[in-house]
């Protein structure tokens, strides 16, 4: 009754969006690739998958498949399968299908990683029928076609293959293991109950058998989805921050020792330092790995009233900049804390690092009142005194600049069901929407009900999937190596 909502021809329309991508319907079927990363190394790895994975095991080892374990390696000489000449010696493994990444019968060649070994094996792989190179990401799309992985986990490997430091592993690992999607599938399993019990409210709400304040449950039952869908919103955008990278903007007057900052951290020389004013007019972007968090680090344009053109439009990036950064880092020249310029005042807030900078060179009598006055001023919760020239004090500063990242992300990231993605964000609010639709409908409206059930029920099928995801598919399969 309820799954006709559900009955949809997405496995039809989602054959067609293979199809029109990479005509499969009229191509060999059987795929293969270097799975490892090319150029020379000590192993190279070439996957093949598809219904005839297992005469490249044949052709080109000569072993028979009643001799071939799953999932056992074998040390064979791979030999080609028209000349029989002999390309290398190596490691093969047969994975029947259903068990395999892809969900279909799948082999590994581990070979040598030289150029002309894995050239060789490759070129002998196409002289087989039926076979072909496969293309980019089409690994991993067959695995999606074959429900081995969905769309969540399929993103959590993509982000896998591109972390690059300690918390974006983290992340993407349990994304890839199934974290999102145990949370979004049992909440919209939760929701299709529900609709259930409203759509045998619409047949049979005449039929004495159906019990006496069945709405009033699904109303409760619908709230407590309603509160937890909101709460896993209300997340601070912390999975989407770490896998992206936290944004940290170095903000301040000009010749405040901006440039110097950024290359100090970077530990080479990133940015232009120059006495002359106004020397930094574009962002200037450097990466950084803090305590296994991603970092993006922005040197901008020193804050000031200017009649330059080219200055102003500087400023005017520097304070975007400023809005869309998670982190601002302010630097003030020691000596000139008495008169702060209200362009900078403005900015300061109590999420600020306030940074003191050349204490090599100020004035030291007058410096811990100022400092005090400054903190009660501003209402920063941390100042911080050091010259960026010499480095004295900078190596204090990072590492409490660490230690906060961890207490403001630490607690968050271990959460397993992290949004990561800003589509998920849009699906469950979408979802949400709905749901409080539902909540404001009366009960005795059991049709408009059950529609927004529907509706609710198919945001969450969009996250994971199940539900036209179409557009989706090539714009993720495309961050896919060849291999993958």
């Amino acid at each position: 009754m309820v799954f006709r909502f559900f009955q949809s021809p997405f496995r039809q329309r989602l054959s067609c969006a293979f199809c029109s991508y990479s005509t499969l319907a009229t191509r060999p079927q059987t795929v293969y690739a270097l799975s490892s990363a090319p150029g020379k190394a000590g192993v190279a790895v070439v996957r093949v998958s598809g219904k005839n994975a297992f005469e490249a095991v044949r052709k080109m080892t000569l072993s028979k498949r009643h001799a071939t374990e799953p999932r056992k390696a074998y040390f064979r000489r791979i030999r080609h399968p028209r000349t029989g000449q002999i390309l290398d010696r190596g490691l093969v493994l047969w994975f029947p299908g259903p068990h395999s990444f892809t969900g279909e019968d799948s082999v590994e060649f581990q070979v040598h990683g030289g150029n002309a070994v894995v050239k060789s094996v490759l070129d002998a792989l196409h002289d087989l029928p039926d076979f072909r190179m496969a293309e980019q990401g089409e690994f991993s799309r067959r695995a999606f076609d074959n429900d081995k992985l969905d769309l969540t986990e399929l993103e959590g490997l993509a982000d896998l293959l591109n972390a690059e430091t300690e918390a974006q592993h983290r992340l993407a690992l349990r994304q890839a293991e199934g974290g999102l999607r145990k949370q979004y599938d049992y909440w919209r399993d939760q929701i299709i109950q529900c609709m259930a019990k409203t759509e045998a409210v619409i047949d049979f709400g005449e039929d004495e058998n159906i019990e006496e304040g069945v709405m009033e449950d699904v109303s409760s039952e619908v709230r407590q989805l309603y509160d937890s869908i909101c709460m896993h919103l209300n997340d601070s955008r912390v999975g989407e921050i770490i896998r992206g990278g936290i944004q940290v903007a170095i903000i301040g007057p000009p010749n405040a020792g901006k440039s110097t900052l950024l290359n100090r951290l970077a530990k080479r020389e990133a940015a232009i330092v120059s006495d002359i004013p106004g020397t930094t007019r574009d962002i200037v972007e450097v990466k950084l790995n803090l305590g296994g968090y991603p970092v993006t680090l922005c040197d901008t344009a020193g804050l000031r009233e200017s009649k330059d053109m080219i200055e102003i439009e500087g400023i005017k990036r520097a304070k975007a900049r400023i809005t869309s950064s998670d982190i601002k880092i302010c630097l003030l020249p020691l000596d000139e804390i008495a008169t702060i310029d209200p362009i900078i005042r403005t900015i300061i807030d109590d999420n600020t690092y306030l940074i003191l900078n050349k204490s090599d060179i100020a004035a030291k009598s007058y410096i811990k009142e100022d400092i005090m006055r400054l903190k009660e001023e501003t209402g920063v919760k941390n100042i911080w005194t050091m010259s960026c020239t010499t480095g004295q004090g900078v190596n204090t500063f990072l590492n409490q600049m660490i230690a906060t990242l961890k207490e403001r992300f630490d607690s968050s990231i271990a959460n397993p069901a992290l949004i990561t993605q800003a589509r998920h964000r849009e699906h469950l609010e979408d979802c949400v929407q709905y749901l409080e639709s539902f909540l404001n409908i009366p009960n005795e409206d059991v049709v408009l009900s059950a529609e927004e059930l529907r509706l609710a029920a198919n945001a969450l099928g969009r996250i994971t999937g199940k539900i036209d995801v179409e557009n989706v598919l090539d714009a993720l399969f495309g961050q896919f190596c060849i291999g993958k």
